[in-house]
């Protein structure tokens, strides 16, 4: 595992890392992620405003593109209310999965933005979905922050950390948070999974998180080191997969065309790649998330993933 920085921060904070590091470490998993084409070059941008008349609804990331860590982008809550008044869709699509979609939304509304529970997305509730298909009597361990509850998630849901036991017993493990994950508790798993495979659930594909203290290390890090140290494959719901742009058509007004839906987010390989496979249009935020201090041409060129436009801020 990659070297780990106690910051005092709840997450584990990554030492050294930027850019290039979580763009390589994307690049490594690839063949994991879905497979599409895209157009030669994007259009550089401003903002939002300079699209606002090409797109009827405005799918956005939440992580660099409304906020950073607990800090709301400047100028991203006066952005979403001009959608509003240009009778723009607005959809928040997040990642995040360490708590219900309450606490996301309560987040939000702290940060000043005004959506509905309508409005959000997450990916812990697309997981929870899927959850209910296996059979009742399963027994799931989960991983994310102590404390956390399930209340949300009608499965038989335990957490890992209070019952280490579940490494043995569970029927299957749900990845939904890294808050407190350690190396130790890293390799107790991938014993736990090499000796008895079982299905391995990431409730957040993110490699990496852009927070006030740097990058921290999300489910989809160690989800993908783990598929890389065993013959198994991990169920990834979420950005960039298509399970969450599914969830994102349901939610599309009546006669929404997908070209006319923008996904806006600051990663290559979660929100550009998933928005374009899904035939949305695509816009990259560069200046506050993954690429802030980087011009992300040069990503975008090595990678051969394009957005259709690339926005300095939201």
């Amino acid at each position: 595992m990659a070297d780990i920085v106690e910051t005092g921060h709840p997450w584990p904070i990554i030492k050294g890392w930027g850019a290039p590091q979580a763009f390589a470490r994307y690049e490594a998993v690839r063949a994991r992620l879905p497979q599409t084409s895209f157009d030669a070059a994007p259009r550089r941008i401003a903002d939002l405003t300079a699209v606002m008349e090409a797109f009827d609804a405005f799918v956005l990331d939440a992580f660099g593109v409304l906020n950073i860590g607990e800090t709301a982008i400047p100028g991203a809550v006066e952005r979403v209310a001009q959608m509003r008044q240009a009778g723009r869709q607005v959809i928040v699509l997040t990642n995040g999965a360490s708590h219900p979609r309450t606490a996301a939304l309560a987040k939000y509304h702290r940060l000043g933005f005004d959506f509905t529970a309508e409005e959000v997305i997450a990916s812990r509730d697309i997981a929870a979905a899927a959850l209910s298909r296996w059979p009742r009597s399963h027994v799931w361990a989960a991983i994310t922050a102590a404390g956390a509850g399930f209340d949300d998630i009608p499965v038989d849901l335990r957490p890992l950390d209070r019952a280490p036991d579940l490494l043995r017993t569970a029927d299957g493990f749900v990845f939904l948070g890294s808050e407190g994950w350690t190396p130790d508790r890293q390799q107790a798993l991938v014993a736990a999974l090499r000796d008895r495979p079982r299905p391995f659930i990431i409730a957040n594909p993110d490699i990496v998180a852009p927070r006030e203290a740097g990058l921290s290390l999300e489910p989809g890090h160690f989800a993908h080191a783990i598929a890389e140290a065993l013959d198994l494959e991990p169920l990834f719901f979420g950005k960039p997969f298509g399970n969450a742009f599914d969830a994102v058509r349901q939610r599309l007004r009546p006669g929404t065309r997908p070209e006319r839906v923008a996904m806006v987010g600051d990663t290559l390989h979660t929100d550009i790649l998933g928005g374009r496979a899904a035939g949305f249009g695509t816009v990259l935020v560069a200046d506050h998330g993954l690429f802030a201090g980087h011009d992300p041409g040069g990503f975008i060129a090595a990678s051969g993933i394009v957005p259709d436009y690339i926005a300095a801020t939201t």
